[in-house]
């Protein structure tokens, strides 16, 4: 089970309290983490990433580990600690403004 946790607005949106865990298909990837998001709670759609391009939107972060993997490529496995569960990744909402 992989572990994500989402920004206050996604778990609002999505109606839960805490992280949500989802079975993945292996390798664990960007891509694979958020299919699977969007496949378990489809008002997620287009949220994290544009439906049509699928890639991710641009005041939209991902961290694993403490690192930002927002710039990795979709298809790059994540680290061990992400596909056993036993760190979560993370998406992050990230602060724009002047």
């Amino acid at each position: 089970m992989i572990r994500v946790v989402l920004p206050v607005h996604l778990r609002t949106l999505a109606k839960v309290d805490d992280e949500v865990k989802l079975e993945v298909a292996q390798p664990v990837t960007q891509r694979t983490v958020l299919d699977a998001l969007e496949a378990t709670y489809p008002v997620l759609r287009g949220t994290v990433r544009d439906q049509t391009t699928q890639r991710r939107r641009p005041l939209v972060r991902f961290f694993c580990c403490g690192e930002d993997f927002s710039h990795e490529l979709p298809d790059a496995a994540l680290p061990d600690a992400i596909a056993t569960g036993s760190e979560p990744f993370f998406i992050i909402g990230a602060m724009a403004g002047g």
